[in-house]
């Protein structure tokens, strides 16, 4: 594991340490062995509450819950029950139901998969119709970002996005920013162009999304349309974005769609020996993070302490 990788884990263990009380994070696909050798390390360290859940489980408990949000769409009771007992949606239903703190599931399961369990049982934030996946990359060298972490999105689900949607996306990444990397978010919104140096109506989509996301959240730190070397480098920003309160310094990298963002952070881990963290999805109303199903024991174990990071955040937030 890279050294920038232990870093970023072991300040996130520390702050997980200092919370009272442990998160239970429930584990749909707990008979898989590297969800069960991860559950074992967490537990054993102390670090959060596991929840193992095994196969087609008979209670159907949550069944009602299920029903009541998907009723509008034609959902039978009988439906339900049926839906309610696959590991992967019971684990979403505990935590909508607010049974458990957090799930991560993906081990086994599609990233589709998991993300219709989680939108269907859990569903978006107040406010945000976007769901999105946000990756944490750590740099070796720590000029960059936030001592060498940086927020990329969306890497992970929204394909083509509209100007809203990027705006939602920046706004939950912003939320990301501050409650995993613990820093005031510096977005930059990513272009081949920066401040009009081309014209194209890709370019124009991150102009207009950086207009609503400062009617719809004057406080964050944004700017753009930016180019990555302008977002990231201070002594090209000072020629390129004169006067940016972002330019060169970002730490939340927004990119205008799912081809530029998964092929940058992909760049950025094989050919910059970054260690990339995620994607963990964002946007929604409680944490339900995807894994890939080639992870391995320590990517089950990072996950699941970012999301009980997650939990604790949106917690202290609602009061």
């Amino acid at each position: 594991m890279p050294e920038s990788a232990t870093r970023f884990l072991a300040h996130h263990i520390e702050r997980l340490r200092k919370i009272p009380k442990r998160k239970r994070i429930v584990f749909p696909e707990g008979e898989d062995p590297r969800v069960e050798s991860a559950a074992d390390r967490l537990a054993r360290e102390g670090l959060i509450e596991p929840i193992l859940l095994t196969s087609e489980l008979e209670s159907s408990e949550y069944a009602p819950l299920y029903l009541e949000r998907r009723r509008s769409k034609g959902v039978t009771a009988k439906e339900a029950e049926h839906v309610a007992r696959k590991p992967l949606y019971h684990a979403a239903l505990m935590v909508a139901a607010g049974d458990a703190d957090g799930g991560v599931g993906g081990a086994v399961n599609t990233t589709a998969e998991t993300v219709r369990a989680a939108l269907q049982c859990i569903g978006p934030a107040e406010g945000i119709s976007t769901v999105s996946g946000v990756f944490f990359m750590c740099v070796e060298d720590r000029r960059f970002g936030h001592d060498g972490v940086l927020a990329f999105a969306d890497c992970a689900l929204a394909i083509d996005p509209s100007p809203v949607e990027v705006a939602e996306i920046a706004i939950c990444t912003a939320q990301s920013t501050r409650a995993v990397i613990g820093a005031e978010p510096k977005i930059a919104l990513l272009s081949f162009s920066t401040k009009g140096s081309a014209k194209h109506p890709s370019a124009d989509k991150m102009i207009e999304a950086l207009r609503i996301l400062r009617e719809r959240a004057p406080e964050i730190d944004a700017d753009g349309e930016l180019q990555g070397d302008a977002a990231l480098v201070a002594s090209i920003a000072v020629r390129k974005a004169p006067g940016s309160a972002v330019a060169g310094q970002a730490n939340t990298l927004i990119f205008p769609d799912l081809a530029s963002g998964n092929i940058a952070y992909k760049l950025v881990e094989r050919l910059g020996g970054a260690a990339a963290f995620g994607p963990f999805l964002q946007g929604l109303a409680r944490p339900f993070n995807d894994l890939s199903r080639g992870c391995s024991v320590d990517d089950i174990y990072g996950a699941a302490i970012i999301t009980a990071l997650q939990s604790e955040v949106q917690q202290v937030a609602a009061f």
